[in-house]
């Protein structure tokens, strides 16, 4: 499904049949929400691999991803159209039926995040929420040692790179279904859609 048609282009009465169903782009993900996500992903791998043996990088990295999820709160209200989180309530509601039809192929088209894609974002900003606050507790004097902390921390831990796991593999399959690179949409910013004028 495409959330919206995409305005007709200045002449485009004057299109060749084939010009007509030939695929164009548009912006979709802003360059502040664009950085937040490979930001993201280079945190969250460098805080997979540093605990216990690079422990002060491991906590600079969980401040850092602290500090993303906070942009990322606001800019949900305050970025661009795609990057708001207006959305999310509807798509969540959608995502069990969309999950199943994914089974027989059906994508529908979305310009922004799909049903499947807003579940995902959700799961990921929660675990990671969990991971990151029950790993500054656990350095802290009230909490240091604290079994709930310590084990609450690993397991969201773990859940994030599953996630992780699953997004990369859901974004790939997508890409394939949908024949078109995302994670090339992820760095320009641009997504394709093919409009029948």
């Amino acid at each position: 499904m495409i959330e919206e048609a995409v305005p007709e282009a200045r002449g485009a009465s004057d299109r060749t049949p084939a010009d007509r169903t030939a695929p164009r782009t548009i912006a979709v993900w802003d360059l502040p929400l664009r950085l937040w996500h490979w930001a993201f992903a280079i945190c969250v791998l460098a805080a997979w691999f540093t605990p216990t043996v690079y422990d002060r990088l491991h906590r600079i990295v969980g401040y850092t991803v602290l500090g993303l999820l906070a942009f990322r709160l606001v800019w949900g209200f305050l970025g661009s159209r795609y990057s708001r989180f207006r959305m999310v309530g509807v798509r969540l509601r959608a995502a069990p039926g969309y999950l199943w039809n994914l089974r027989r192929g059906m994508t529908g088209r979305y310009i922004g995040l799909n049903p499947a894609g807003t579940l995902m974002l959700v799961a990921l900003l929660a675990s990671l929420a969990v991971s990151t606050i029950t790993g500054a507790m656990s350095v802290t004097v009230t909490f240091f040692g604290v079994w709930w902390v310590e084990d609450t921390h690993h397991y969201s831990s773990d859940a994030v790179i599953v996630l992780v796991v699953l997004h990369v593999v859901g974004v790939v399959l997508m890409g394939i279904l949908q024949r078109e690179n995302l994670i090339r949409a992820m760095i320009t910013g641009r997504k394709r859609i093919r409009t029948h004028l």
